[in-house]
């Protein structure tokens, strides 16, 4: 295990970064890793074998956070991927249950491929599961604005739920085998690169999803399975992995190792802590759900504030939003309270 205060000393920003939400900041271990296997690239020694190991390490450490066996998670690129995966499994007819505002990688393979979605407030979404809804599509945490979804009113629905956990593992204990589907981008909360995602399924449901993109990693002897028929997939979550973008995965096993061992309730209490400091200092609500973004209205001011203090942070949905994660500190917070206060608002 390692407590928060150490993990710390991993990080090297020299601004005050509130921008996890779009993009996490690489622990040292990680970009050492990174360096050392582009300049083997570079050098001409790289051997490409090499590169599973810290993909298996990353899988590993991943269901280790998020509560399953490695063997149910798949790896890839990108979330929108694996969410076309269950798109395409989920017969036509039934209703796609989403909230209004989801961000889009989640709603648009549904729509692409021609099902009934029906958009609801988020706060309503467990309210309106019909005997028609076959899915439920729904973000964790609100990518726009931070907001919580009642996790535990879903799943009392006994609706399939599909569950993007983008913008919540790294901070939010979630246990993925309550799900049928999990999927996750990894380079904002989980610290990597971009070009890194996890998918868990549920055991029963693995056998019928189609593996869209097989391909030769997704093997069950990848470095066996380059060349000829016949199909020869993994028996496991494996089969739907994307042939990976190797040294992104350098970069995310380390990371993902880091967050394991400091351990979910210590990286929930870090986070809310900072979140809900901020909060207070400024005079902003607490939210419903308790979460480690804060979305605010902001003045005219705050873009140019923001820039002469040296704070990191984005606007979307035409308010800024602040995130408060593991390589934020207390005097992050305070610097930003400071400078950002009488300029935000609920």
């Amino acid at each position: 295990m390692r407590s928060v205060a150490e993990a710390q000393q991993e990080f090297d920003s020299t601004v005050t970064y509130l921008n996890t939400p779009t993009f996490g900041l690489p622990p040292r271990r990680s970009w050492d890793a990174l360096q050392k296997g582009l300049a083997e690239w570079r050098g001409g020694t790289a051997n490409p074998v090499s590169y599973d190991d810290p993909l298996q390490r990353a899988r590993t450490a991943y269901g280790q956070l998020v509560g399953v066996d490695p063997q149910l998670v798949a790896v890839g690129s990108q979330v929108s991927g694996f969410v076309g995966l269950v798109a395409q499994w989920l017969p036509v007819g039934g209703e796609v249950l989403v909230a209004e505002g989801e961000f889009t990688s989640l709603t648009f393979p549904f729509f692409a491929l021609g099902h009934r979605v029906r958009e609801v407030p988020l706060e309503r979404l467990a309210d309106e599961v019909r005997p028609e809804t076959s899915l439920v599509a729904v973000s964790a945490v609100q990518s726009s604005d931070g907001r919580v979804a009642d996790l535990e009113a879903l799943r009392e629905t006994g609706v399939r739920i599909l569950l993007d956990t983008t913008q919540a593992i790294g901070w939010l204990p979630i246990d993925a085998s309550q799900y049928a589907f999990t999927a996750a981008g990894g380079y904002k909360w989980l610290l990597a690169p971009r070009g890194t995602a996890y998918f868990t399924v549920q055991p029963e449901l693995l056998d019928e999803l189609t593996p869209l993109n097989a391909n030769w990693y997704a093997g069950e002897e990848p470095w066996s399975s380059i060349y000829g028929s016949p199909l020869r997939l993994a028996a496991s979550a494996r089969r739907l992995d994307l042939s990976p973008a190797w040294h992104c995965w350098l970069a995310a096993a380390p990371a993902l190792e880091l967050l394991r061992d400091v351990g979910n309730r210590a990286l929930y209490e870090h986070s809310i802590g900072l979140a809900e400091r901020f909060r207070a200092e400024t005079g902003l609500k607490a939210p419903a759900f308790a979460s480690a973004i804060v979305s605010a209205s902001a003045d005219d001011e705050v873009p140019a504030l923001l820039e002469k203090a040296g704070i990191v942070a984005s606007f979307r949905a035409g308010r800024l939003r602040l995130g408060f994660h593991l390589s934020t500190t207390d005097q992050d917070v305070d610097h930003a309270a400071a400078v950002l206060r009488n300029h935000v608002s609920d």
